[in-house]
């Protein structure tokens, strides 16, 4: 039997015992993560558990191994799948001794996250009732108040991380790795050395343009809470980690989505760009309940089609780019070539599918969406459309340095979990964000941020995505004989069937079949660079 066939069939023997296990414990997250139930927690933790077991087995690992180090399998597919699956393995190739408390342990911590409600004023109250005060409050008092309610969880819970990041760490260390940072990034197919340089460059191009954006908006900060610039503290700004810009322009962008269905714009602006996902919205959970999730996942359960959100939403411009910025991953999975092998029916990386979501959640804040789908008048739909992309600059410039501190930060952790981790916090916060540190703040300010637990090592490829992001928009502009070039950062694609058959064909029916590099230069004729998101939000005469 020749090389290539006995790969195709442990391929298969492979997927027969994978495709199950996958959607129950997919199903079993699901589940978990809207009913807030410790029971339901336990059996996906269980599932989890079961899923790492499969990849685990260290026979299957060394046939494996065999298979992908040989010469003779030839097949392109073949060998991205053989690719992929050696990467899986070998990240669980953990003694079941360490592996199951460590699963236990940070489903434990993400349990906590997910169900925990923050007291203010002696009432329970939830994230998006805290965002509303730091969004809308005057009080200084009021919304230190609030933005400590916010970090409360992670007083609760950081303890219980330091124990998962340790274990973490020992099991990177049992496979060779120096830590979890590292072994994670490399199992991610990329370089630690290059993603350091890359964010090193990133720092240096947008030390300036975000020093002059922030300048602007502790300007108006300072001007509405009667506070000197220099007294600004972080409870000031609309987020508690400084993550989006407070809003700042003269239009309220909430206001053309009171009283509108949000879910129901998201459904219409995918149907006009030819990429419909109603399917999705009618099986997804999107508004607030007792004990659920409050943040906003898309989840793919079988890859077979069955793709949902969750969400909690409310009428606001916020709640409009996030429902975009999830169905971009919903269509995503949805458009995959179904005739691809089982493994390779997902997005080719996390910084793919990330680009695409914020390709598609940057739209909420273009003129043509509110003139198309908000339906408003060609003057107000220009006003908006200006305070839009205005807001989308500072919120990309604030979101460019709060990724330098989540990406420093974890490789710190990881690094030397005993070290005062709240001093590290803050030293990157003031470096990168430029924001004060408080007075006399005790352990878990680091610790109230859900993806250290929920999805570690991740956050950077947030980054890389709206890179990606703007890439997407250069080639889409040019695909389609858009304008003069420096026209192409502006164009909407609000309503433009072409641009998301481009999209489809290009990148996400290509589901896993290329290395992510290999189809980043197929969707946007370069390689992953700065260069496009600089020309987008940081022009020279910024």
């Amino acid at each position: 039997m020749d090389m290539e066939t006995v790969a195709s069939k442990w391929i298969d023997r492979h997927v027969k015992l994978l495709e199950p296990l996958h959607r129950n414990t997919c199903l079993a997250h699901w589940t978990a993560s809207i009913s807030g139930r410790s029971e339901d927690y336990q059996q996906a933790a269980a599932l989890q558990i079961e899923f790492r077991k499969l990849y685990s087995d260290t026979q299957e690992f060394i046939e494996l191994k065999r298979l992908r180090d040989s010469r003779e399998v030839m097949d392109p597919l073949l060998r991205r799948q053989l690719d992929l699956l050696y990467l899986e393995y070998l990240g669980n190739q953990i003694p079941q001794n360490l592996m199951e408390p460590m699963v236990r342990k940070a489903m434990e911590a993400e349990s906590v996250f997910n169900t925990f409600r923050a007291r203010l004023d002696g009432r329970e109250v939830t994230d998006n009732q805290l965002r509303d005060i730091l969004r809308h409050e005057n009080s200084s008092e009021k919304r230190r108040a609030a933005w400590e309610a916010s970090k409360q969880v992670g007083a609760t819970v950081a303890d219980l991380l330091r124990e998962v990041v340790k274990m973490r760490n020992q099991a990177a260390q049992h496979l060779g790795f120096k830590n979890f940072y590292n072994m994670s990034i490399i199992l991610q197919e990329q370089d630690v050395q290059e993603l350091s340089n890359l964010f090193d460059e990133l720092a240096s191009n947008t030390d300036a343009p975000f020093r002059q954006a922030k300048s602007e908006i502790d300007a108006a900060l300072s001007k509405r809470f009667g506070v000197p610039v220099a007294d600004l503290m972080p409870w000031h700004y609309s987020d508690p980690f400084f993550q989006e810009a407070p809003f700042i322009v003269d239009y309220d962008l909430d206001n053309p989505f009171k009283g509108r269905d949000v879910v129901g714009l998201s459904r219409d602006f995918f149907r006009h760009i030819g990429l419909a996902a109603d399917d999705v919205l009618e099986d997804s959970d999107l508004y607030e309940k007792k004990g659920k999730e409050q943040h906003a996942y898309c989840i793919d359960i079988d890859r077979h089609g069955d793709v949902r959100i969750l969400a909690n939403v409310r009428d606001n411009e916020q709640w409009m780019g996030t429902m975009l910025h999830e169905l971009g991953h919903a269509i995503y999975d949805k458009n995959i070539d179904p005739n691809l092998p089982y493994v390779l029916r997902m997005a080719a990386h996390t910084l793919t599918t990330e680009a695409v979501a914020m390709f598609f959640g940057r739209r909420s804040r273009c003129q043509e969406f509110a003139r198309l789908l908000l339906k408003l008048p060609a003057a107000e739909a220009r006003k908006y459309g200006k305070a839009g992309q205005r807001m989308l600059r500072y919120d990309l410039m604030v979101l460019s340095r709060w990724v330098q501190v989540m990406m420093r930060f974890e490789k710190g952790l990881y690094e030397n979990p005993d070290r005062d981790l709240n001093a590290l916090w803050w030293d990157l916060v003031e470096r990168y964000q430029g924001l004060r540190r408080p007075k006399n703040r005790k352990d878990g300010d680091w610790s109230s941020k859900i993806h250290i637990i929920s999805h570690p090592v991740y956050y950077h490829n947030y980054m890389l995505g709206e890179m990606l992001a703007s890439q997407m928009q250069r080639a889409l502009a040019r695909h389609l004989a858009g304008g003069p070039a420096q026209e192409e950062y502006a164009r909407a694609f609000v309503d433009e069937p072409k641009a998301g058959a481009y999209l489809s064909q290009r990148m996400l029916n290509q589901g896993a079949r290329m290395h992510w590099r290999e189809l980043v230069v197929h969707v946007t004729g370069k390689t992953l660079s700065s260069d496009c998101f600089a020309a987008q939000f940081m022009p020279a005469s910024a």
